[in-house]
């Protein structure tokens, strides 16, 4: 079964704007540039996360297609006798 890449992607930018706002602040920037800063990161992180579990699915769906084929041969082989 697939992953669901939007809501993954959209919790890890979440979590990310407000890690870099976190950091902005203790660094001691002004709120604009925390802001700005939070705002392309969670942008980046986005991107990020939405090519990761795409890739994370295609992975898994070849894998499950390669299991069902080689449970097909065997029983194919299997059941000749």
């Amino acid at each position: 079964m697939p992953l669901h890449v939007r809501p993954i992607a959209i919790s890890i930018a979440v979590i990310c704007f407000f890690c870099l706002g976190l950091i902005g602040w203790i660094s001691g920037l002004s709120p604009f540039i925390c802001c700005k800063r939070a705002v392309a990161g969670a942008v980046i992180a986005y991107i990020a996360a939405v090519c990761a579990v795409r890739a994370i699915n295609a992975i898994l769906t070849s894998a499950m297609i390669t299991s069902q084929i080689k449970q097909r041969k065997e029983k194919d082989s299997g059941g000749g006798d």
